[in-house]
């Protein structure tokens, strides 16, 4: 196997449920050329559930998932520096957000440079596999590795079913397409208030969780069908 099957195949064993590597040069900000995306699903019982109210379950999963993405990357980190090569895991103590909560090399702009998926109306990666039931990491590296085409347009198309479930009335219903500002799509401070609005009265837990918008989705209704 070539150094790019390998990574893929440490990560598939580490748990990976999707693996893409995208070309990060045209991105101005990331320190490395190369970025490999990683994704794993959200159990369908607990999609189910988010269509009416976010629960206590989905927040306990919320972070194991989290960790279980910062094994898989940190893995692939540890293989390609065994080979001589330099590799940074976006693990989610590495990742730093600012006042406006952006990250320098964000894991969904590595995941649509790597042609896992594309930024629905939701504002979410949406994969053709899952939807936007994933949790998603990456992995950035200078490793000459091969890549896939990177995602430059939405597939939503006429679909609005996560804008008209949206319970804080945040999105836009804007088509995506590749160098799309963020706010083009959604109103942040108005998606995160009410996140915060739901979370609390469900649970009792004060943070900004949500997950209808993404188990609305078209996409996501095809993974929940499939056996």
């Amino acid at each position: 196997m070539n150094i790019t099957e390998q990574v893929k195949q440490v990560l598939y064993e580490q748990g990976a449920a999707l693996v893409g590597i995208g070309d990060m040069r045209p991105v101005q900000v990331c320190r490395f050329p190369a970025g490999i995306s990683v994704a794993v699903p959200i159990p369908k019982h607990v999609i189910e559930d988010l269509k009416t109210a976010p629960t206590k379950e989905y927040y306990e999963l919320y972070g194991s998932l989290n960790a279980k993405l910062n094994a898989i990357v940190t893995a692939g980190e540890t293989f390609l520096k065994e080979q001589g090569y330099n590799a940074w895991a976006q693990t989610t103590d590495r990742v730093k957000v600012n006042e406006e909560n952006r990250s320098e090399t964000p894991h969904k702009t590595v995941a649509v440079r790597a042609g896992l998926g594309w930024i629905g109306k939701n504002c979410l990666l949406v994969t053709p596999e899952y939807g936007s039931a994933i949790r998603i990491s990456s992995l950035l590296t200078d490793v000459p590795l091969e890549c896939a085409q990177p995602m430059e347009k939405s597939r939503c198309g006429g679909c609005s079913l996560c804008v008209q479930h949206c319970p804080a009335g945040a999105l836009k219903g804007t088509l995506w397409s590749a160098g799309m500002e963020r706010e083009e799509i959604v109103d942040v401070n108005r998606c995160y208030q009410k996140q915060k609005e739901i979370m609390y009265a469900s649970t009792g837990i004060d943070t900004d969780l949500c997950g209808k918008c993404f188990a609305v989705c078209a996409y996501t209704q095809n993974y929940l069908k499939k056996q």
